[in-house]
């Protein structure tokens, strides 16, 4: 008994859905496949890739835009004079690294030598002040120098000899320059402050709102003085192109539309001025009767989606808008 129950089902099933599929396409008279759907549109939710206050708006709704078209802006003041004080602070480290990389100046070098005649000409006089005392002491038997005088001599010597030293190593110091380590670091702070300024002017951009393609506004969803977040959009843009019309072909009718097959495109609105356009797209998986062209006794009727695309420059077609699209059954694509 359930093996032809089950039979008698899977027959009505077919014949619901070959129906199905005349109601909504069907054969005119000239032999041409008529279908009927509905006109799709990509959207865009366009918002700010950065936060802030909404400081202008440019377009209206129903206004159509370009692409590149500036439609927001957000207030930025505070990030350009955070850019200006950043590009300060570089010119600053270029300068100190310019210093660095330039060495030291001829005048630095000439005071560093005489520095040096000047360390050199005290320790000549405080060796003689020494030898002086040292030939009193052995003229008169160590009486006429004090053993004071002779601890004091020896120590000025000694100072003098170390300041030679010291200021002959400067003198080295100054015509060496600075050492590769300090104009590397010099170079890799610069190099950060330049980061920093690139990323503050990256975020000033952020506060730009451009259409990404041509496109009408929808909606606007924001206006000034509102706070912008890339999670908030602000307008909703209905894009220009591509544009294409839903149908919905039967099981019946699926082996005669292929891809690239030419159709026109026809709405109550202009009846006798058809849009050309071709099969773009078919569907490889079958689905029940959409609820937008279903009846109560249709929706178990198995169809497949077919997308019409169609080139629309005077921009006649809505999103949503109803269509008779009609396809010769013989065409080559």
């Amino acid at each position: 008994m359930k093996k032809p129950l089950i039979l008698l089902v899977a027959i009505a099933a077919l014949t619901l859905a070959v129906w199905g599929g005349w109601r909504f396409s069907h054969r005119d008279d000239g032999g041409a496949l008529v279908f009927y759907g509905n006109v799709d549109i990509r959207q865009v939710s366009l918002a700010f890739d950065g936060s802030g206050r909404v400081k202008e708006l440019r377009a209206e709704e129903g206004d159509r835009v370009e692409a590149g078209a500036l439609l927001g802006v957000l207030d930025t003041q505070t990030l350009a004079l955070q850019a200006e004080q950043a590009q300060a602070q570089i010119g600053v480290q270029q300068q100190a690294l310019l210093r660095l990389r330039n060495g030291s100046r001829p005048q630095e070098i000439a005071q560093a030598r005489s520095r040096l005649v000047a360390a050199q000409s005290d320790a000549v006089r405080v060796e003689q002040d020494l030898a002086r005392l040292q030939g009193i002491a052995a003229n008169t038997q160590g009486r006429g120098v004090s053993a004071q005088d002779m601890d004091r001599a020896r120590s000025a010597v000694q100072i003098a000899q170390a300041q030679v030293a010291e200021q002959r190593e400067a003198l080295r110091l100054t015509e060496a320059g600075a050492r590769k380590e300090d104009i590397a670091g010099a170079d890799a702070q610069l190099k950060v402050s330049q980061a920093q300024l690139t990323l503050l002017r990256h975020q000033i951009s952020q506060g730009e709102l451009r259409a990404p393609a041509d496109a009408v506004v929808r909606s606007r969803l924001l206006e000034p003085g509102d706070m912008a977040t890339p999670q908030r959009p602000v307008f909703a843009l209905a894009l220009i192109q591509p544009k294409w019309v839903r149908i919905y072909v039967g099981e019946t009718e699926l082996g005669k539309v292929k891809p690239g097959m030419a159709a026109r495109v026809a709405t109550d609105s202009h009846p006798g001025q058809p849009i050309a356009g071709k099969v773009g797209y078919i569907s490889s998986v079958a689905e029940f009767t959409p609820k937008s062209v279903q009846t109560e006794e249709l929706r178990t009727s198995l169809v497949y989606e077919v997308r019409v695309l169609v080139e629309d420059p005077q921009d006649v077609l809505r999103l949503g808008q109803p269509a008779t699209v009609r396809m010769e059954a013989d065409a080559a694509p």
